[in-house]
């Protein structure tokens, strides 16, 4: 695949534009993990009224990005539950300062980011998961959808694009939930209803460097990388910025095409 290859040396030329860089801390361990999956996971399935869609989507292994929408606080246990592999999610602080809280973030590998670091430390730390070749979780709305109607689904905010980018072999699943905000509606469910159907969908996912090529996505041909090298900082960053903003909506539209209402 010389196009692919060639694709791939003009995108690597410009990589002091793109990269993240990692905290250089390592991931959590997570002893209590496999126990939880293992145990735990049978018990509750035949309570779950789930569904779940496509999860021969998601790679068993290597870096994997899982994009879905987010109604509800159980919207991340549910993508856990249904990855099939370790899957890391960053959480702010705040949900460490309960002890029973903070024992289970560690349990399942949350990775706690200071809010005084600002959005570039929590990308450096999604980049720490990433480098070590395992599954992120991400909701690339940036925050919980407080929409009282549908459409819920909020505009992606394009740092999920740029850790593609910083990292164009990991494979970006789009994912849609359903039902989950009906399981336990925020301000108002105490508890979880577990009776109430939810479902999950993942669709095919795309590397930055397929993504880059396809004509119906970045659209980029080897030389139109080699010639921006060449261009002035402030163009390529915003040569660089439209293509995680395109890269971004469509991901949204995989997302809201598999039924994120």
């Amino acid at each position: 695949m010389p196009e692919t290859e060639s694709l791939v040396d003009a995108w690597q030329s410009l990589e002091q534009h793109w990269l993240i860089p990692t905290t250089g801390q390592e991931l959590p361990r997570t002893p209590s993990y496999g126990f939880l999956r293992m145990f735990l996971s049978p018990l509750l399935r035949p309570m779950l009224n789930a569904k779940m869609n496509g999860l021969h989507n998601i790679p068993r292994k290597g870096p994997v990005i899982l994009a879905a929408n987010h109604l509800s606080h159980v919207d991340p246990i549910f993508v856990i539950a249904s990855a099939r592999r370790t899957t890391h999610y960053l959480a702010k602080d705040g949900h460490f300062k309960n002890i029973i809280l903070r024992f289970a973030m560690r349990a399942t590998g949350q990775i706690e980011t200071k809010r005084d670091k600002g959005g570039e430390g929590a990308l450096s730390s999604a980049a720490d998961v990433l480098d070590s070749g395992q599954a992120l979780g991400i909701f690339p709305e940036g925050t919980r959808s407080k929409r009282s109607e549908a459409p819920y689904l909020l505009p992606g905010k394009t740092g999920v694009a740029r850790l593609a980018a910083s990292y164009p072999n990991a494979v970006v699943v789009p994912i849609a939930l359903l039902g989950t905000r009906n399981v336990m509606k925020p301000q108002e469910h105490k508890a979880p209803r577990l009776w109430r159907p939810i479902s999950l969908s993942a669709g095919q996912g795309i590397t930055w460097i397929k993504w880059l090529q396809d004509p119906h996505g970045g659209n980029i041909q080897p030389q139109q990388l080699t010639e921006l090298a060449n261009q002035e900082e402030h163009e390529i960053r915003a040569y660089l910025a439209a293509l995680y903003r395109k890269f971004t909506d469509q991901l949204m539209g995989s997302i809201s095409g598999l039924g994120a209402p």
